[in-house]
């Protein structure tokens, strides 16, 4: 079997999520000492996962934290303000547990699964997930960023973590990211698919001045104008203008729905991973859970285009699966209203 065909098979296994459970979940939640609806997004996360997974009130507590690590051959532009050598560097602070999304995830309860798909290095390490598809990603700049079969071949590596993380357990995961460059990938993609102005969608990643901040935007616009991407083909866009661990998230998602499981979406990088994935599959957003709004510039334009509302506005732009680190406690408060909440009948209250 063809590795396209791998991918369109299992977007045909994504189906919409199980209206019953969301019914019974629903019901639930109206039998509880509040009024209707009164718990906003605690009451909408509590009845999605049970249309996610089929029950009322499921079980969320093994969770993942899924960091792709990538390099990106546009650095060689001076786009970003640190140096490449930073990605494997921090891939071995992840690895050893010292970075913040190793932090947030202590206190959420999660485990982080730190995987190479495409670090401009040899890494070693026991707890790594060595899955390199290459040593990083050309520059967009002088031609694509990588071939289609590499972008298709990443993708499925993101699948293919999920299927192991599903076989331990894992019902829940998140996307996280590590990869200097991968702001400008993210927003040559929001030009491409979500239709959004550069000055719009271009931030300043890890703190550009305002000079290589009009740099970088005439970057990706040369990259665009050079490469001529399909907007009506996401693999195409992905594989010209994208990134590495972009393709592994995409891959991530769209695994995730497949097995039924929600996966909670991070900030800019991991959102454009989730439009790439929104794009191939639309029904893969109902599987989605957006976490926060990143500082980043464009990332309130990409989830609006890909069809998520945060739960979160943090100011945060770090990225690693931070934000949705945070959005996992949110997600255990809602498991525990919905297992420990009185309800009017047992509480001897009486309904409104």
């Amino acid at each position: 079997m063809s590795e396209l065909k791998r991918i369109e098979d299992l977007i045909g296994d994504i189906h919409s999520l199980n209206q019953d459970a969301i019914d019974a979940a629903s019901a639930h939640l109206d039998s509880l000492t509040k009024p209707p609806g009164s718990l906003g997004k605690l009451e909408d996360i509590s009845k999605q996962l049970a249309g996610i997974m089929g029950e009322v009130i499921p079980d969320v507590s093994h969770k993942a934290i899924v960091v792709m690590a990538a390099d990106h051959g546009v650095c060689e532009e001076g786009v970003s303000a640190f140096p490449q050598e930073v990605t494997p560097q921090m891939v071995l602070n992840f690895l050893e547990g010292g970075a913040a999304v190793n932090v947030l995830a202590r206190h959420a309860g999660a485990e982080v699964v730190c995987v190479d798909i495409g670090v401009n290095a040899d890494l070693e390490h026991e707890a790594l997930v060595a899955r390199k598809v290459r040593y990083g990603t050309a520059n967009m700049a002088q031609g694509p960023a990588m071939t289609r079969e590499e972008a298709i071949r990443a993708i499925l590596v993101g699948t293919e973590v999920v299927d192991e993380l599903v076989a331990r357990g894992v019902r829940i995961l998140a996307t996280g990211e590590m990869g200097i460059g991968n702001t400008t990938a993210s927003s040559a993609l929001l030009h491409v698919l979500g239709g959004v102005d550069l000055e719009a969608g271009v931030g300043r990643g890890t703190g550009i001045d305002d000079a290589r901040w009009r740099h970088k935007q005439e970057v990706i616009r040369r990259s665009i104008q050079m490469n001529r991407p399909d907007d009506q083909d996401p693999i195409d866009v992905l594989a010209k203008v994208g990134g590495l661990e972009i393709a592994g998230l995409t891959g991530v998602i769209l695994g995730a729905a497949k097995h039924s499981c929600a996966v909670v979406i991070d900030g800019f990088i991991s959102s454009a991973a989730a439009l790439i994935a929104a794009r191939l599959a639309p029904v893969s957003v109902q599987y989605m859970i957006g976490s926060h709004q990143s500082h980043e510039q464009g990332h309130a334009r990409m989830l609006e285009a890909v069809g998520l509302k945060p739960m979160l506005h943090m100011d945060m732009r770090l990225g690693e699966g931070t934000g949705a680190a945070l959005c996992f406690t949110l997600i255990d408060a809602a498991g525990k209203i919905m297992r420990e909440m009185a309800s009017f009948e047992s509480a001897g209250v009486s309904r409104g």
